[in-house]
């Protein structure tokens, strides 16, 4: 999947740790903890029961639709909310588009207040976190009048919307980490195709080293090195937390084999030593970065760059077994202090309008979570796209359970950083970052079961 940088692509201009959520930006307190009003009750449990079949036909109601998409990505959104309002004559949406940080932080004391939105975008490690706050409804009595079946998405993706046996989201996308290499370099290298697992990885660098690319792989210590942890850490058959996210288990020997992996590219002189933060990004747009791991909607980023010659495939299987990092955009509907049927049955209308046209979110860089969207000749058009598609089978997302996302930063996240910095070894350092992630996520069980 080849790209030369001329093409008329619209520019994605992600915040790039915004992808992820910014989960620390939700430490907002018990405070919004008692939306629900502390009932056990899921939140939203029952709510669209009564709402009936079909399309809304009621009197003129507006939705206020909250997301973080600042970005290029977000003039895709606007887009597509434009063209509901104007297919839709008693439904008007209103967006309003914050920093992912100020939306995560606002949100739940704007729902709790009465003054919170209507529909919401959020990534997928922040479902669980606002479902045990009650921030969000459980939408079990929407998906069937939305004709919306679990075998028409990404299993991975459709599960991930459920929180302790509730559905709270219905997902609209996946976007992965993916492969980007420079032709020129690769093929000044002698590299015939781009690499697909570890041998031809290890032939690819070495290849280019000794044909002058002083740096064919620019490791980064910063963002996404912790995504490119996930996702070889998955490839060696680790994983991040055991099955109930009770424990840590990126500790283990998958995990150190996989972080020593990573770092080995610095100390081999395969990257430069302290890689600045975006620094990587930078130098494949110069065309001083043959080859780098980032994700799908940087791919906007690349097109925007004169006479670059890239391309874009799936990770290279460095370990036994596939595995690639991702993230979602789930859609929710947000828990009502006075419930409003007509209200729920047009945010009902909506999400179902944005997952059935998300082929035009698809433009913008992301995989398209349904796969009757993916299985149309119009994303088969969107190459890069529908390449990295091909991930789909193997995607990590984080457990659905609450403040997951607060546990990454301070303990993987800071070891790998460590670790390809030199300033510790793999093993010490993945096991204090463990230590850390145990404590967080038993105080997070006991903040979360209050």
């Amino acid at each position: 999947m080849e790209h030369n940088g001329l093409g008329d692509t619209s520019a994605l201009n992600l915040t790039r740790r915004g992808v992820l959520g910014l989960g620390a930006a939700l430490g907002v307190g018990a405070a919004v903890s008692a939306c629900g009003g502390g009932s056990s009750t899921p939140p939203g449990a029952g709510a669209g029961a009564n709402i009936g079949e079909g399309a809304y036909e009621g009197e003129k109601v507006t939705l206020a639709f909250w997301n973080g998409f600042t970005g290029g990505d977000g003039a895709f959104m606007k887009e597509m909310v434009k063209t509901f309002n104007t297919e839709t004559e008693n439904i008007e949406v209103q967006m309003n588009t914050l920093e992912w940080g100020d939306f995560y932080s606002k949100v739940p004391n704007a729902v709790a207040s009465g003054a919170g939105p209507d529909v919401a975008a959020m990534h997928v490690d922040q479902v669980g976190t606002n479902a045990a706050r009650r921030v969000i409804m459980s939408l079990d009595d929407f998906t069937g009048p939305m004709e919306l079946q679990e075998d028409d998405f990404a299993e991975t993706v459709w599960k991930a919307g459920i929180y302790d046996g509730q559905r709270y989201a219905i997902p609209l996308d996946v976007h992965p980490l993916a492969f980007y290499y420079n032709n020129k370099l690769l093929q000044q290298g002698g590299v015939s195709e781009p690499p697909k697992d570890r041998e031809s990885w290890e032939a690819a660098l070495t290849g280019m080293k000794s044909k002058g690319v002083e740096y064919p792989f620019w490791a980064t210590a910063t963002w996404p090195a912790h995504l490119i942890f996930i996702s070889l850490l998955g490839q060696f058959g680790g994983s991040l937390y055991d099955e109930e996210a009770a424990k840590a288990t990126f500790a283990s020997a998958e995990g150190v084999e996989a972080l020593e992996w990573y770092a080995s590219h610095v100390e081999k002189g395969f990257s430069p030593k302290n890689v600045a933060n975006d620094a990587q990004a930078q130098a494949f747009r110069q065309g001083r970065d043959a080859m780098t791991w980032d994700g799908i909607w940087m791919m906007n980023e690349w097109a925007k760059v004169q006479g670059l010659d890239w391309g874009a495939s799936p990770l290279p299987q460095i370990g036994d077994e596939p595995a690639v990092w991702a993230s979602s955009h789930q859609l929710v509907i947000m828990q009502q202090r006075q419930a409003d049927e007509n209200k729920l049955h047009a945010a009902r209308d909506f999400i179902k309008y944005l997952s059935d046209n998300s082929i035009e979110w698809a433009k913008s860089g992301q995989i398209p979570a349904r796969n009757s969207v993916r299985e149309s000749d119009e994303f088969a058009a969107l190459e890069v796209q529908s390449t990295l598609a091909e991930q789909l089978d193997y995607v990590i997302f984080p457990p659905t359970v609450p403040g997951i996302g607060d546990v990454t930063a301070p303990t993987f996240e800071q070891a790998v950083n460590t670790v390809v910095l030199g300033k510790a070894d793999a093993k010490t350092a993945l096991e204090d970052a463990a230590k850390k992630a145990d404590a967080l996520l038993e105080d997070n069980r006991k903040k979360y079961s209050a």
